[in-house]
């Protein structure tokens, strides 16, 4: 679908927004490869305008659309948007009532809600099997499966969320192993290349539909890296950069709860020393974390002391400041948090404050740590299953050490997870259908287990009456649906290859984050200034060579290359000119230039502007030589050229008026 049809559709959904700003080039692209039918995997800076994305694509597709969002502060945040826009949403999490959850199920199920979006998070999508079941009922209405933070995914990753690898099994639960009936859109900030494959693999996602942004880079924000040989002279300096910074709204980035510098004790010491600051982690519960979030927005805070649990989506335009007071995992992991600030394009700052002893510390008692050893494995093995093979029901979300261990055993074949159930049905009265009264009253105790025994039906079938008689009002619920797997043990106990499969996949991943951070710490060290630093994230990211240099801001959001250039791009921008930056322009089979700036004229016609910054130089005089051929042959009588001078804006102007486009 081509760029003005995306305008005309943009102007028909979201009327109120089309006349307040123009979509981005890459947003159009991003939406059209949807629209043309393809599982797309999208690659943009933060704060670039990713919702907007699958807000579009979503409605033209003529559908709903499900988003899977990692965070319920996100996805409240995202609901609040898309409902002032007019369209209707359905938000399923934690945060709201599990009766009033199973109320709008049943009305989803029922047609009585069609809604325009559903955002629910991947843990809800892995453990909750009415949800699942209510999908299953709609499913030919879901057009787009929109997944936030995707990286999330990727094993290799240092956000891996174990429930994201769950969403391609839940879609084979849906559609079917072969093929999905909704598209797949993938959405993140910063992936390397095996983390782009893994993902790939997962979602059904083609090599050639990774879209890619090629302004990842942030630049700006100013980074600078400040190394200290021990921590009471890198604490020195934290307090007097909070001074500096005072009225300036501050994000802290500290990774541990409590103890010594720790998130807790630095709150206290900045509140005794007069500072607007709270703590902020993933202890707290969803309401509190959002309290502090919309306290932070109205300044009524200004430093935020945070864990990464402050990340993904939160959406507060004006951080000036992110401090890393201790160490990153990795490159991925620090362009992703100092994404934080300077979401409105305004000026800010990012310190990071570092020793040699945070660099170790991170390897062992983070990177090390966030790994479960084979002993733990064995223990929670036992724990789950009693060793033995037989069904078992599991309460995932009642214990720490089964989140951190289950998805090992999935992977590894351990364990198969039969369906999403309940641990028992004494939440059932007044059934009305005939087979579940059947099964309800096969067992005294009413366990869940025990009915499978003593019915011979599966699990799944069990599950399957359950869920539809509550849809459609066939039985009663005294109580909520708890959460609960129902899981099939393969093994009695670890056989001794599982156990050294187990730790060779466990050792190489160690090896891949301690080598991530250490070139994420090469690259500190070795970086002189804010400028280098950038290019080199940017390098490491993808961003082709001949873009590192696209580092100044536009008002209409384009990265480009001088001074000179902003004066003429914001122009263009004032006067309302339809052009683009760099646009690639061919002029034979697989070959092609970039004019400065493609200005699209009234009459259809396209001309392009190229600014001669530095006429004189003999390598540049060369290419450009070069250049001019290429217009006079392919491209007569559609070139325009300014020069660089004190008298830029004047140029331009006469230049704007030459076209009669002032």
């Amino acid at each position: 679908m081509d760029s003005i049809k995306i305008d005309q559709l943009f102007e028909r959904y979201f009327p109120s927004l089309h006349q307040e700003f123009q979509l981005k080039e890459f947003q159009k692209n991003v939406i059209s490869n949807i629209i043309d039918g393809n599982n797309s995997l999208c690659i943009m800076p933060t704060g670039g305008g990713k919702s907007l994305i699958y807000w579009l694509s979503g409605l033209a597709l003529e559908g709903i659309t499900v988003v899977i969002s990692p965070l319920i502060a996100l996805i409240d945040e995202q609901s609040e948007k898309i409902r002032e826009q007019g369209y209707e949403v359905l938000t399923i999490h934690g945060g709201v009532n599990a009766k009033k959850q199973v109320d709008l199920l049943k009305r989803f199920s029922k047609r009585e809600l069609n809604p325009d979006f559903i955002f629910v998070s991947p843990e809800r999508i892995s453990t909750d099997g009415f949800f699942e079941h209510c999908i299953a009922i709609r499913k030919d209405d879901i057009k787009l499966i929109a997944i936030d933070e995707v990286h999330c995914v990727s094993q290799w990753g240092v956000s891996f969320r174990p429930f994201y690898k769950r969403i391609p099994v839940f879609m084979n639960e849906i559609y079917g192993v072969e093929s999905w009936g909704p598209k797949i859109l993938a959405l993140t900030a910063t992936l390397n290349s095996k983390e782009v494959v893994e993902i790939c693999d997962e979602f059904k996602i083609r090599k050639e539909n990774v879209i890619k942004d090629e302004q990842l880079m942030r630049t700006e924000i100013n980074l600078k890296v400040l190394k200290f040989k021990d921590e009471n002279e890198k604490e020195e300096k934290f307090w007097d950069l909070l001074n500096i910074h005072k009225d300036e709204k501050v994000l802290v980035y500290l990774y541990r709860k409590y103890h010594q510098r720790g998130v807790e004790d630095l709150t206290e010491m900045a509140i005794e020393k007069g500072y607007k600051a709270v703590a902020f982690h993933g202890d707290m519960s969803a309401t509190e974390r959002q309290k502090i979030i919309q306290a932070y927005k109205e300044d009524e805070v200004n430093v935020v002391f945070a864990t990464n649990a402050f990340g993904m989506g939160i959406d507060i335009p004006d951080i000036r400041v992110v401090i890393h007071f201790m160490m990153p995992e990795s490159v991925e992991q620090y362009y992703q948090e100092i994404g934080r600030a300077a979401r409105d394009k305004g000026a800010a700052n990012a310190y990071i404050l570092y020793t040699n002893k945070n660099i170790q510390v991170k390897k062992t008692h983070f990177i090390d740590k966030s790994f479960p050893s084979i002993e733990a494995l064995d223990t929670v093995f036992t724990k789950i299953t009693g060793n033995q093979k037989k069904l078992k029901t599991l309460q995932y979300y009642d214990d720490d050490e089964v989140q951190k261990c289950l998805s090992y055993f999935l992977e590894s074949g351990l364990i198969s997870i039969e369906c999403k159930g309940a641990s028992n049905l004494k939440m059932l009265s007044d059934i009305q259908n005939d087979q579940l009264k059947e099964v309800f009253d096969s067992t005294k105790t009413k366990s869940f287990i025990k009915s499978v025994s003593n019915t011979g039906r599966s699990p799944k079938q069990i599950v399957d009456l359950i869920f539809s008689s509550v849809a459609s009002d066939e039985v009663k619920l005294v109580k909520n649906i708890d959460k609960c797997l129902i899981i099939n043990p393969n093994y009695e106990q670890i056989p001794v290859e599982k156990k050294e499969d187990l730790q060779q996949y466990i050792s190489e991943r160690k090896q891949y984050k301690h080598n991530l951070l250490d070139y994420f710490v090469y690259l500190l060290d070795e970086s002189s200034d804010s400028r280098q630093l950038h290019q080199e994230i940017g390098n490491y990211l993808g961003v082709p060579k001949h873009k590192l240099n696209r580092i100044y801001a536009t008002s209409k959001g384009d990265k480009v290359r001088s001074k000179s250039e902003v004066i003429i791009a914001n122009l263009l921008y004032e006067h309302n000119v339809d052009y683009e930056y760099e646009k690639k322009l061919l002029y034979s089979a697989h070959k092609w230039i970039e004019p400065d700036f493609t200005i699209r004229m009234k009459d259809g016609r396209e001309i392009y502007w190229e600014h001669l910054g530095m006429i004189g130089v003999e390598s540049y005089d060369k290419r450009w030589k070069e250049k001019l051929e290429i217009y006079r042959t392919h491209f007569p009588n559609q070139l325009e050229v300014t020069y660089e001078g004190t008298m830029i804006s004047d140029s331009t102007k006469k230049m704007l008026e030459k076209l009669q486009l002032i």
